[in-house]
């Protein structure tokens, strides 16, 4: 029939060398055999070192039992007979090839198992978590320095009057200064309020014709939180002991956020991000297919979405059909599943309290969320995608059509994009909020793209194959190396579908899944929360790989992160800053006084010496273990001497007081 052996009988043949193959040939003829009428269920041979390395080389189950290696079931028989058993007399020849040797031994076609070997770096984990700034924040509404380190508005209510920088407008009627928009006085609406920088001249126009200068609409104020934290709170209907606001604005107006989204977020746990949106970040993962058992959904939920049969296009009637996902439905981790229900909530709250109009969303589970749309989003991108909730999954990482994620511009698989609410980003985004700095706008939902065409997509999305089964031809020209590129027109991909109605639909596959959760659910990078831990479990990965090589791993690791972050913090800790440890200031250099010259507070270090140090001891030890060149041995010793002069040079030394160094007046 000239067809080659299936892949399941072949081993990694081309691993070995010729000679290498003869004497394993030489330990199986010399072995015990036992059959099973015409198979072969086992070949035990004595324990040979050399035999032991080439079994492993061409990845074939076996085991050492006492002095003796064992080869059982199917794979004692296709060893065999690759080996030529019933041809014993047969020679190996070192003119021909490993596959031309075992076709001659056993009269079977082989094929090479691998082709190719390749390697590949993971660098990133996966994440499922909600978005914070750093500090998290609650509201964007500035405190100043009275809120303290945690820019607390609570806190700052016991001092009642805040002095803040915040937007200037003005009441056309009474000709009250506010930040507000309806005048708190006479309820006219305000106007903004334009100033010049330099010369301090009230404006009627955005720049200053004496001082040539742009205008600026914000000022600083002296505002009652007490008052307003007081209204805020009588209209919610509730009084949270912490809501974290910021010590200032850097919107181009320093408009603030009203203080009764601060409250209810804090009430629901939330955190604002600086467009004023709510967002949950999760790795991204390409899916086109799936079943109903895997996402928690039922038929019924499905079938009102639009599901109501399978891939095959056979009604669905089973949990377990195979149903292929619509390009802009997702499926996301059922921890933002909880976290987008407080976020409904917060919502619907919003909604009723602080703009009078009925809730929205209506949710008190995850389920509830099914079918309801929300926004994607890439980060140093300004356009959301939107996309429909149609199920979850235990995993960490948002599964969604590859032309979904492309249309973030993204590359489909590893990044890392956020998810909100729709009517969150609708609601409560504005482009007023944005830091007027450049890349301000950037990682915002300024466009909403609402129907994904793959057209629009990026390039790396319109060549994934959606066949069913590749041609023989195409495995023939891939044996003899053909670039892939030239293969194309053999493969059915999305590219070739962009003239017919099945470009977003039809897609197939080769091999199914038994399951799209299957596997460790959660990276052992993550679960290791030392580092130490992490380095020794990848430097012990990579020690048993045997297509690793542990010392140019340790290596790596030393140039591109040890001796980088030790260096990086050193210089860190000479041009570090102070902080107050009272109300969070910095300064550039210690101030005179020696303590904050705004609050009176104690003075921090901001970069400390263990920061500096936290690697060094690992550094060492990957250049003791594998024996690295002297430079490294150097380096890392320049490195230590400089820290201990940072750090033990001053020891025993006197600081002098400045009065030493004046002349003295008497």
């Amino acid at each position: 029939l000239k067809i080659p052996l299936h892949p399941l009988y072949t081993y990694f043949w081309f691993s070995i060398p010729v000679k290498t193959l003869k004497n394993i040939r030489r330990w199986l003829l010399n072995s015990n055999i036992k059959f099973d009428g015409e198979l072969v269920v086992e070949v035990r041979g004595s324990y040979d070192a050399e035999v032991k390395e080439a079994l492993e080389e061409i990845c074939i189950p076996h085991r050492v039992i006492g002095k003796c290696i064992v080869i059982e079931g199917y794979d004692a028989h296709s060893f065999a007979v690759s080996l030529g058993l019933n041809n014993p007399s047969a020679e190996i020849s070192e003119n021909l090839s490993i596959l031309e040797n075992l076709s001659r031994l056993s009269g079977l076609i082989f094929r090479d198992k691998a082709g190719a070997f390749i390697g590949a770096r993971v660098g990133r984990p996966e994440k499922a978590k909600e978005r914070e700034m750093k500090p998290p924040v609650h509201v964007l509404f500035p405190v100043g320095l009275s809120g303290g380190a945690q820019r607390d508005l609570m806190k700052a209510y016991g001092k009642g009057m805040v002095k803040v920088e915040i937007i200037s407008r003005i009441c056309p009627k009474c000709q009250t200064i506010t930040f507000k928009r309806i005048c708190s006085n006479c309820g006219t609406e305000t106007s903004l309020r334009f100033i010049c920088p330099r010369c301090g001249r009230d404006l009627d126009r955005e720049d200053c014709p004496i001082c040539k200068i742009e205008a600026r609409s914000f000022c600083h104020q002296i505002i009652s939180i007490r008052d307003l934290v007081d209204e805020a709170c009588r209209k919610i209907g509730y009084r949270p002991e912490q809501v974290k606001g910021v010590r200032g604005l850097t919107n181009k107006t320093r408009v603030p956020e009203p203080i009764e989204k601060g409250i209810l977020r804090a009430k629901y746990g939330l955190s604002v991000y600086k467009d004023g949106t709510i967002r949950f970040d999760a790795t991204n993962a390409p899916l086109t297919h799936f079943k109903p058992s895997e996402i928690g959904v039922s038929l019924e939920k499905l079938r009102e979405l639009g599901y109501t049969h399978d891939y095959l296009n056979n009604p669905l009637t089973d949990l377990e059909q195979i149903c292929e996902l619509k390009v802009q439905d997702i499926i996301i981790p059922w921890k933002c599943a909880e976290y987008l229900v407080s976020v409904a909530k917060f919502i619907d709250e919003l909604l009723e309290k602080v703009y009078g109009l009925p809730p929205f969303y209506k949710i008190d589970k995850p389920q509830d969320l099914i079918g309801h749309l929300i926004v994607g989003l890439a980060p140093h991108t300004c356009a959301g995608v939107l996309g429909r909730i149609i199920g979850f999954t235990k995993l960490n990482v948002c599964f969604a059509h590859p032309f979904w994620h492309s249309a973030k511009r993204r590359d489909c698989d590893g990044d890392e994009d956020s998810i909100m609410l729709a009517l969150d980003a609708f609601l409560n985004f504005s482009r007023e909020y944005l830091p007027d700095q450049i890349g301000g706008i950037m990682d915002s939902p300024l466009f909403i793209i609402r129907a994904v065409m793959p057209e629009d997509v990026q390039r790396q999305a319109h060549e994934f194959d959606v066949a069913d089964k590749y041609p023989l031809e195409f495995y023939e020209e891939a044996g003899r190396c053909r670039p892939a590129r030239e293969l194309l027109p053999l493969i059915d991909i999305v590219k070739h579908r962009f003239n017919s109605e099945l470009k977003l639909q039809g897609f197939m596959f080769t091999v199914p899944t038994s399951n799209i959760e299957a596997g460790n659910k959660e990276s052992i990078y993550k679960t290791l929360k030392r580092m130490s831990d992490k380095l020794n479990a990848q430097l012990g990965l990579a020690e048993k790989i045997k297509a690793v090589d542990a010392h140019i791993v340790a290596e790596i690791v030393l140039n591109t992160h040890f001796i980088r972050d030790i260096s990086g913090n050193l210089r860190a800790f000479a041009t570090q800053s102070f902080r107050c440890k009272k109300c969070n200031k910095r300064f550039r250099r210690v101030p005179l006084k020696g303590v904050c010259l705004e609050c009176g507070g104690e003075l921090t270090l901001t970069v400390h010496r263990g920061t500096i140090e936290k690697y060094l001891e690992d550094a060492w030890r990957l250049v003791r273990k594998y024996g690295m060149s002297e430079y490294y041995t150097q380096r890392l010793t320049l490195i230590e001497e400089e820290i201990n002069s940072l750090f033990e040079g001053s020891r025993g030394v006197k600081q002098s007081d400045l009065s030493k160094w004046l002349p003295d007046e008497s």
